[in-house]
């Protein structure tokens, strides 16, 4: 929770405590009130169709109890919080006697390495035989930064070289899990957008091969965003979204923006559930979203430091 306090904490200067700021300089809740609330709410990145469905809840539930003093309107506001982020609350899939598959895709620079190399070792820990498959051979950067990272897990890579058919790659990673009797696969994948066409065909065929190797795979398409990219992140989701089926989402970097509402957007507009969030740089950083916990370190009243 503390850690969680920490990496919302710019988020929480920016818009909680403008919310807060809000309801001391106002007496009622009138017109002003829930313009500017709703202003807040659009700057913090959580979009404008949620935040007009949000901040209507709020008029609905304080029409509801009779409030008319501002002061009493911030726990409804932390409710209608929550209860947004409820909609999706999904664990991960991942099946106990059998090889999890688990397929990784958004766009270079998003956090997806390093979000792997954080489930990896997520995984390590809990004394799961880990596999990695380094499926993006677009680039040899790409080959070699997951090779660092699974050295520093304590985990095997299964890669070719720069250029060569990630189908391959894939094909190859399943049976080398399989021989090795691991629990868990992850598989990374190419994340350049520039050939809409190109990206839904590269993953339809490492999927095709998965389902081939084991008809359930893959159990989870997780899809990592960039919480510092905002808006955009929405529009990059709904292209993998397309293309490649997406069951969950990684939020990355969320300890980096302040504005952290973007979770609250991507929640309702994608209707994909955000299933780890990453709150920092240490291995250990990558958590699995819970909206309970979520909400309660959003509106802390101190940082956790």
């Amino acid at each position: 929770m503390d850690k969680l306090k920490k990496g919302l904490s710019k988020t929480r200067e920016n818009t909680i405590g403008k919310i807060e700021a809000l309801v001391k300089s106002s007496k009622k809740l009138d017109d002003d009130f829930w313009e500017e609330l709703e202003e807040i709410l659009i700057q913090a990145d959580v979009g404008v169709n949620t935040t007009i469905e949000l901040v209507d809840n709020i008029k609905q539930a304080a029409k509801k109890q009779k409030m008319h003093d501002s002061s009493e309107v911030l726990e409804l506001i932390k409710d209608e919080v929550r209860k947004l982020l409820e909609y999706n609350n999904v664990p991960l899939n991942i099946p106990e006697r059998e090889l999890a598959v688990i397929l990784v895709v958004g766009v270079n620079g998003a956090g997806k390495t390093t979000s792997i190399a954080k489930l990896a070792y997520r995984f390590h820990e809990e004394g799961k035989k880990v596999l990695l498959g380094a499926a993006d051979t677009f680039r040899a950067a790409a080959i070699d930064q997951l090779n660092i990272w699974a050295d520093r897990v304590g985990v095997e890579l299964i890669k070719h070289q720069e250029g060569s058919d990630p189908g391959a790659v894939v094909f190859d990673a399943i049976h080398a899990a399989k021989a090795r009797h691991a629990d868990i696969l992850i598989i990374d994948t190419a994340g350049r957008l520039q050939n809409k066409a190109n990206l839904m065909k590269e993953i339809s065929k490492i999927k095709n091969i998965i389902q081939r190797e084991i008809p359930e795979a893959p159990h989870e398409v997780l899809l990592v965003l960039d919480a510092t990219t905002g808006q955009n992140a929405i529009s990059q989701a709904k292209i993998f979204e397309e293309a490649t089926g997406v069951t969950g989402l990684i939020l990355s970097k969320l300890d980096g923006t302040a504005k952290g509402g973007i979770i609250l957007a991507v929640e309702k507009e994608l209707k994909i559930p955000v299933k780890l969030v990453g709150i920092g740089e240490g291995l250990e950083d990558l958590r699995d979203f819970s909206p309970q916990i979520f909400t309660e370190a959003l509106f802390a009243q101190n940082g956790g430091d």
